[in-house]
């Protein structure tokens, strides 16, 4: 468990490999002035990534890169520096995702479509060396945006192989904490595959932690007409398999407003909106694979942010998002990145907050923070009107802090900063983006729209019945606990 005070060591972490850092009273790395002769045990365990369909695979290989800028890795695999101690270092902070052969880094993760276009542009990348021949998988049909294609017929037969290279990947490491899947809930081998193969991963490893990182569709932004039908389907089975303990949700028009109003870019590519994406998920694995003062692992996302198991739909948000002409005319301090985590222009998915209440909030740090810093821009938070939390937790926030600062793509638009902040929120403001979707949904299953493509699958008509009622049924569990009153529940989530 973290400890709920800052500058404690943190003990009882779970037994794997065991990597020694020269540490204080909180985790502060060797040189900073309140550094003390403490030393405590910083124990590397593995996470394993799941990229599924065109979404996620775009997504991994951004987030892949930017590991490798983190870690000082080359694009063919290989530490871009000479041995030393400090490069040492690096290598071992960096085995909680990528494994350690000889002579190059390989990442831990699995990368899945049904056909092979996407997967044919990752084998002819840059990066193409990096990532092993056998962790690219891809079938010769695609799921033509249906949830049953992906789910039911064409994904089942690519299902072995790719489980097969999973389990391969797992029995590479040593103390496995749990696996993240990144896809899109739109699409057919997003919503269909990517729920048929975390399935088989509940099944085989029950007891690993299992988080998604997920693209719900826009208000504005779509890119095929069924796309409610695949989310209302996908969401329902996450909720009928209990197969994700922790779903941090995006939709890419809130990352298309971001790009236009913070980046002053008019029509930013995916290229851009995948880099932002892939610094939120840097911050969010930051103290899996770096050091700090508060460290964490995969299973306590869900301590700190799920209160039941049905409502584990966070959101995210990040600062600051500036663009290089700015970064310089801007303090930037600690008060000033958290209250602009906060706003509404920031959230990685179009809704208000000011329309919810907290539920629960992690604030995880990287850079040049100081915690007194942190606990006077929570003050000022707890003082707004606007940020509200249910009356059944207490006003508490999830801080994590991390010394290693935000890197930068090359001539990428946002700028480099010397500390940053992400926000997870689980919110009952998330309601309004579900429905919007279900009225969609609603929109086109009363005229039977596009119905026939899912039932010439195999799929049944009750099934979208069933899929819709458990999805309102999931708007209404969040409501309720906006209402209800639940002293205990909220000891779950470390005060400052």
């Amino acid at each position: 468990m973290v400890s709920p005070m800052l500058g404690r060591c943190v003990e009882g972490r779970p037994v794997g490999v065991v990597i020694w850092r020269p540490t204080c009273n909180g985790g502060v790395p060797a040189g900073r002035k309140d550094q003390c002769s403490h030393t405590t045990l910083f124990f590397q365990r593995e996470c394993v990534c799941i990229h599924v369909g065109q979404a996620g695979i775009q997504m991994g290989t951004t987030m892949w890169e930017l590991f490798c800028i983190e870690h000082g890795i080359a694009p063919d695999g290989t530490m871009l520096k000479p041995p030393s101690a400090s490069n040492s270092k690096s290598a071992d902070s960096a085995q909680t995702f990528f494994k350690l052969t000889e002579d190059k880094m390989i990442p831990r993760m699995v990368m899945v479509d049904l056909e092979p276009s996407i997967l044919d542009s990752v084998r002819g990348s840059k990066y193409k060396a990096l990532y092993h021949p056998d962790q690219l998988i891809s079938g010769r049909e695609d799921a033509c945006s249906n949830f049953a294609r992906g789910h039911d017929t064409v994904g089942k037969e690519i299902l072995p192989i790719s489980f097969d290279s999973l389990k391969k990947v797992v029995e590479n490491c040593d103390s496995l904490q749990g696996f993240i899947m990144f896809h899109s809930c739109g699409g057919g081998t997003g919503s269909g595959f990517g729920t048929l193969l975390m399935e088989s991963i509940v099944n085989e490893y029950p007891k690993k932690s299992r988080l998604e990182y997920v693209v719900y569709p826009a208000p504005q932004v779509s890119s095929s007409v069924v796309e409610p039908y695949n989310s209302v389907l996908s969401v329902h089975n996450t909720l009928a398999t209990d197969y994700s303990d922790c779903t941090f949700m995006i939709d890419n028009e809130a990352l298309y407003d971001i790009c236009q109003r913070k980046l002053c870019i008019e029509r930013p590519p995916y290229s851009t909106l995948n880099r932002m994406l892939a610094q939120v998920v840097s911050s969010i694995t930051a103290s899996l694979r770096f050091n700090g003062m508060l460290n964490v692992d995969l299973a306590e996302y869900q301590v700190n942010l799920v209160p039941f198991p049905r409502l584990h739909f966070p959101m995210t948000g990040i600062a600051p998002i500036i663009t290089q002409a700015k970064v310089f005319h801007e303090q930037l301090s600690v008060h000033d990145i958290t209250s602009e985590c906060f706003d509404n222009t920031n959230q990685l998915v179009k809704c208000d907050l000011k329309r919810g209440k907290f539920i629960a909030c992690c604030l995880l740090y990287r850079g040049d923070i100081v915690s007194n810093d942190i606990k006077q821009a929570i003050t000022s938070i707890k003082s707004r009107k606007n940020v509200q939390f249910v009356e059944w937790c207490p006003t508490g926030f999830k801080v994590g802090i991390n010394y290693q600062p935000p890197s930068k793509f090359p001539l990428d638009e946002m700028a480099k900063v010397q500390r940053a902040v992400c926000m997870l929120a689980n919110t009952t403001a998330i309601v309004e983006p579900w429905e919007r979707l279900g009225k969609k949904f609603d929109l086109m299953f009363n005229k039977k729209a596009f119905i026939h493509w899912y039932l010439t699958e195999g799929m049944e008509e009750e099934q979208f019945i069933e899929s819709r009622s458990n999805f309102e049924m999931l708007q209404l569990d969040y409501i309720e606990v906006q209402k209800e009153m639940h002293p205990l529940l909220g000891q779950a989530v470390s005060e400052i």
